[in-house]
Order: structure tokens, then sequence, then C-alpha cells
């Protein structure tokens, strides 16, 4: 439960998210959270986690043990998620059952991640997609690609676009909260 958006435009990409954590019905907000933050940093990448609040400390503790990952493009996200995965099941205890015909097994994690080389989502088997304008994950997800769409080809930075599809998410979803954290990164000489 929460909104996580990426936007790429102008030579800038950025990330954001909310705050907010639930536990079934109940709400954590940013206020009573000693660490509501939702972006994690590692070297020069943000990342940014919906799904299981588990994720994230867990997420947080590999990367600090393991920083020869490498997250520049679809190859080098690929490799390291595919690495990472053994280590979330043999440290982590993850449980990669998710739906018996599953052609591989889950990582359970969905996450979008940014730096100088673009904007991509990485998904439960480890797919890896790059975007070319923005994208959501979380269950404000919908809300948050609409606010962006509407807004994306006039004359807002990307930062004011990341900042609208949260806000979207705040105002309509039950599972996403202010404030919001934001990261903003320039590009390696690449459109957006």
């Amino acid at each position: 439960m929460t909104t996580i958006v990426v936007v790429k435009k102008d030579g800038m990409a950025v990330i954001a998210g909310d705050t907010l954590t639930t536990f079934g019905s109940t709400r954590l907000a940013s206020v009573h959270d000693a660490a509501p933050e939702k972006l994690l940093k590692h070297g020069d990448t943000y990342f940014g986690i919906a799904g299981s609040a588990a994720h994230q400390l867990v997420l947080e503790h590999l990367l600090k043990k393991h920083p020869e990952f490498k997250f520049h493009g679809r190859d080098d996200i690929y490799e390291s998620f595919r690495k990472i995965h053994p280590i979330l099941k043999d440290e982590a205890y993850l449980n990669p059952k998710e739906e018996e015909d599953d052609p591989y097994e889950s990582s359970q994690l969905t996450s979008l991640v940014v730096n100088s080389s673009g904007i991509f989502g990485v998904y439960s088997m480890r797919e890896v997609f790059e975007f070319d304008r923005f994208w959501s994950i979380g269950s404000g997800r919908d809300f948050a690609l609409g606010a962006m769409y509407a807004v994306y080809k006039g004359r807002k930075s990307a930062e004011d676009i990341a900042r609208l599809g949260v806000l979207a998410g705040a105002e309509y979803d039950t599972g996403t909260g202010l404030p919001m954290n934001v990261a903003v990164v320039k590009m390696n000489g690449k459109r957006g």
C-alpha cells in the first residue's frame, strides 16, 4: 500500500514516494514512524519499494552488505536482482511461491529504480522495464499515472510531475499518505 512514482523529462530523472505504512486497516503515519522513508539510496541509485514493509529493511541490509551490485541499465539491474534472489531466500528466508503455475520463483517485491542512466521498474519475477516518461507502483499507481499523464506534455518539470503523481495517490488511495520524499538525478546525456 503506497504510491511511488518515477519521471524522466528534460535531462532529469525523479523518484518520489509517500511515507504511510499500513498493517491491514491500521495506518502508521510518518509522525509515528521513526523511519517512514520509502526511498532507498545505494551509491548513485535510488529505489522505491512496494509490497511488504519487510522488503525495505531486507533490501537496505542486503545492499549494504553487497556494494558490488550495479543498477545502470536493464542488463545491470536484471543481473543484480538475479543475484539478489538467492540471497533473499538463503539469508532473509524469502518465500518465493506466488502461483502454482508461475514460470519462475518470485522475489515478492516490486521496485522502481532511478539513476543517471534512466528510470526502471523491477517486478517479482525479475522482469526489468525501462520507462521513457513516467511510471508508478503501489496501490495508488492508477491515480498517479492518470495525474502524471494529464500534465506530462505541459511545462511542468519532472519533479513537479512526480509530486503531482504522489499527491493524486494520497488524495484518492487509502494506502497512501503524506508527506512525500523526492530524489532528483541528472541524466547522463540522455534525452528525457
